[in-house]
Parts: structure tokens; sequence; C-alpha cells
């Protein structure tokens, strides 16, 4: 279940998967909009879909790479 708090003007969500606590901002200082992304990402824990929310990181270096790559 979904911790759903209210942060600034912003509502969050707080929900734990795998060992480990993830806090979500929904983007809106609605509360049904915060129920429904905590909604979603329950859904999307039990089916199996969850994706964790770090981003990749990508240096300068594989960016230039792939820009001449792109640009031959």
């Amino acid at each position: 279940m979904a911790r759903i708090y209210k942060r600034g003007n912003m509502y969050w969500i707080q929900y734990y998967r795998a060992g480990k606590y993830y806090r979500e901002s929904s983007g809106s200082d609605r509360l049904i909009d915060a129920k429904k992304l905590a909604k979603s990402r329950e859904g999307e824990m039990v089916q199996g879909k969850f994706i964790n929310l770090k981003v990749e990181k990508t240096t300068f270096d594989q960016i230039a790479q792939d820009f001449i790559i792109d640009f031959e």
C-alpha cells in the first residue's frame, strides 16, 4: 500500500518494493492525482512491470560517439 503525503503544494507517494523505499512526486496539487499514481504503481508491482525510477547515467563521451556515428 502506498502512502500519500503533501510536501509544500505537491502531493507525493511513498511505497516499498524489494526491500527499498521509493518516493515519487505526483506532479500535482490534487489528492485524486496522487491516488491515481499510487494505484498505478501498485498495479505495476503486482504485474511485475515495476521499473526502477533511477535514470541511467550517460557520459559526454558516449553521447559524442553516438553523434559521430549518427552523423556519418
